[in-house]
C-alpha cells in the first residue's frame, strides 16, 4: 500500500516514464524466463500487477485532465 501512495503522488509524465521502464524490465524478465535463468518466477506476476496499477493511475490522471 505504501508503494501505491508514493505512485499516486507522481506527475503524469513521471508515471508514463515509470510505466515504460517497468514494461522494458518485464520484457527482459520474460526473455530470461524463456531461457531459464530466473530465481523468482513469482516476480513476473508482481511486475504485471505493478504495470496495471501504473496504467490505472495514468488513466485516472487523463480523466481528471492532468495529463498535460
Amino acid at each position: 500500500m505504501a508503494k501505491e501512495k508514493k505512485d499516486k503522488e507522481l506527475s503524469y509524465s513521471a508515471l508514463v516514464a515509470k510505466r515504460n521502464e517497468l514494461k522494458r524490465k518485464y520484457m527482459d524478465f520474460r526473455f530470461q524466463m524463456a531461457v531459464g535463468h530466473v530465481d523468482k518466477p513469482i516476480q513476473k506476476r508482481t511486475m504485471r500487477r505493478e504495470i496495471a496499477l501504473i496504467n490505472t493511475l495514468i488513466r485516472q490522471k487523463e480523466i481528471a485532465g492532468l495529463d498535460k
